[in-house]
């Protein structure tokens, strides 16, 4: 039987650097095969997490917010082109290659969904299922590819290099990887399917490589460490779920419980496979909870990114090329575990 570790697994392995700064770290990388972003960092594409507000934050900070697919295609298809909008004649200049990524399914209307995403300014669809390593899925990536010229499409989510392999054939610009490990998924609980994060990445970035396909690292992400090490095991970048949720630009309203002065304020965070999301019983491997206020997003991606450049400087990188070339990673006992968290003698 094959062994699989996750992030509480493994460490990163301090090295030789000559780094002067830390802020001279250069935390630019790949989204797809022709799009860049200037930080790794990807929300998720869940109603809770990426609307307008969210993927305009994501936007000015250099990452991308992937706009969820959860709504009508008009109400989608405008809140792309107030994207479009808000990006050209405020804070960033639109241009052709900047990213601007909405997410379809792969049944029912997903091809006309495309097409209107498209013709509001999207440059990037990513397939947003929850077993990537299938028959639709690798349709759907030929189908939108054969009838919509210039556009690149993701494809996921998978655990495996052979699931990897699979969609990189069928021409995805992308890989986003990570089955039954997000905050509210019970997918293992469920149905025991899934692949710790950690082992999942390298085997993809494996087979990714040799297509020359970035890979998004998805799911069990819990700080600012597990960021570092998604990196380190080869992903181009990160997409985020609980550590955006509760946000100032996250979707929904703030609710207020309690009475002045110990009021504290909260909004919903729940799984795009929770009852609550899917109103219904049917096929729920999904959770719903509510998450403290965190205030402004901006807060929360500085922090991500003073984490992700320090990490780089542990190793001597001065970007994410040579971090990938560089880092090592060591796999630690549960006493390790242990020691790694704040602690009291």
């Amino acid at each position: 039987m094959k062994k699989a570790l996750t992030y509480d697994d493994v460490n990163i392995v301090p090295k030789y650097s000559e780094l002067e700064s830390r802020g001279a770290v250069k935390l630019n990388t790949r989204f797809t095969k022709k799009t860049l972003l200037n930080i790794p960092i990807v929300s998720s594409p869940m109603d809770t997490i990426t609307e307008l507000d969210m993927a305009r934050e994501m936007m000015e900070w250099g990452g991308v917010g992937v706009v969820h697919r959860f709504m009508s295609i008009e109400d989608q298809a405008e809140m792309m082109v107030r994207l479009c909008y808000m990006i050209g004649s405020d804070h960033v200049l639109l241009k052709n290659d900047l990213p601007k990524c909405a997410s379809v399914g792969v049944t029912g209307d997903y091809l006309e969904r495309s097409q209107e995403l498209v013709k509001s300014g999207c440059n990037v669809l990513l397939i947003d299922v929850a077993h990537g390593h299938h028959k639709l899925v690798g349709e759907a990536i030929e189908k939108i590819k054969t009838r919509l010229e210039n556009i690149e499409v993701i494809a996921g989510s998978v655990a495996t290099g052979e699931a990897c392999e699979y969609l990189c054939e069928r021409g995805a610009d992308g890989i986003r990887v990570g089955i039954g490990n997000g905050s509210l998924c019970e997918t293992r609980i469920r149905t025991g399917v899934g692949i710790p994060t950690v082992s999942a990445i390298i085997d993809c970035v494996a087979v990714a490589d040799t297509y020359n396909t970035p890979v998004i690292a998805d799911g069990g992400i819990r700080n600012i460490g597990d960021v570092c090490k998604g990196l380190a095991c080869g992903a181009d970048s990160v997409m985020l779920g609980s550590l955006l949720s509760g946000t100032k630009e996250s979707p929904g309203e703030i609710e207020k419980i309690g009475e002045w002065p110990n009021e504290k304020l909260f909004k919903k965070y729940r799984g795009s496979a929770s009852r609550d999301s899917k109103r219904s019983d049917k096929n729920v491997e999904g959770n719903h909870k509510v998450i403290p206020y965190k205030g402004k997003t901006k807060r929360i991606l500085h922090d991500i990114g003073d984490g992700v450049r320090s990490s780089f400087s542990y190793v001597g990188a001065n970007n994410i090329d040579e971090f990938h070339s560089i880092v090592e990673l060591v796999e630690v006992t549960r006493a390790g575990q242990v020691e790694a968290r704040p602690h009291l003698l």
